[in-house]
């Protein structure tokens, strides 16, 4: 999954390498002048007012993106070694033994495993509902603020549509006024509007990236926690006979 992601990585870096090289070809006067340069251009022009809520759209959802990505990662762990961990304890020193090793480890799994094995002593069905019970809200953890990440993506291009149509209700009125179409008149409300759109759709196609990287590893997570939580089951059945 992290080599995946890293390839991810890199394509949008190369596309965001060729978008800016054909941005500089296309509008740099100045052969040395630098990207940021291109950039702060390109949202004056777009008008601050729309282009402002679309980057911190962007600003904000990566802000979690990276929460997220470092929290996820932090909370994938070895689980078939904590497993065999777990179950060399219960054979040497007991339930208290096991609860220690759990408690010593990160990671939601480790922590519905202590869960569970601390209530062993009101039995197995008791032990069982209490690792259902925790992997659900472990399960929230993991999903945590992914929702604002959806939500920035739905709002960013919408933002740039509507930063179009303003774009074009602007031209439409200058050539009313002027009581003819003439192209350098309404080329800069156009221009306006496309580069709204643009920065809304791209915020976007960044955002959606990451996210589903994010929901790829929640359900990766997820399975290899529910897997887990019935090996233990079956462990502490074991340990109970």
């Amino acid at each position: 999954m992290k080599k995946g992601f890293s390839i991810m990585a890199v394509a949008m870096l190369t596309i965001l390498n060729v978008g800016v090289a054909t941005a500089q070809n296309d509008t740099a006067a100045d052969a040395g002048q630098g990207i940021h340069q291109i950039l702060k251009e390109y949202f004056i022009k777009g008008g601050p007012e729309f282009m402002g809520i679309v980057l911190l759209c962007l600003i904000l959802g990566l802000a979690i993106c990276i929460e997220r990505i470092i929290y996820l990662n932090m909370a994938t762990t070895n689980n078939k070694k904590l497993l065999a961990n777990v179950e060399n304890a219960l054979a040497s020193g007991g339930v208290e033994a096991a609860k220690e090793v759990a408690r010593n480890t990160k990671g939601p799994v480790a922590s519905i495993f202590y869960q569970g094995l601390d209530r062993m002593d009101e039995g197995v069905d008791n032990a069982e509902k209490a690792v259902v019970a925790y992997g659900g809200v472990q399960m929230g953890q993991l999903e945590k603020n992914v929702s604002w990440i959806s939500l920035f993506i739905a709002i960013a291009p919408m933002l740039g549509f509507m930063g179009t149509v303003i774009g074009m209700i602007q031209a439409f009125t200058q050539i009313e006024a002027a009581g003819a179409i003439d192209a350098s008149l309404i080329a800069g409300s156009i221009q306006v509007a496309l580069l709204t759109t643009v920065f809304g759709l791209i915020v976007g196609i960044i955002l959606q990236i990451f996210y589903n990287y994010i929901i790829a590893k929640i359900d990766s997570i997820v399975n290899d926690m529910e897997d887990s939580s019935i090996s233990l089951i079956d462990l502490l059945v074991r340990y109970k006979k």
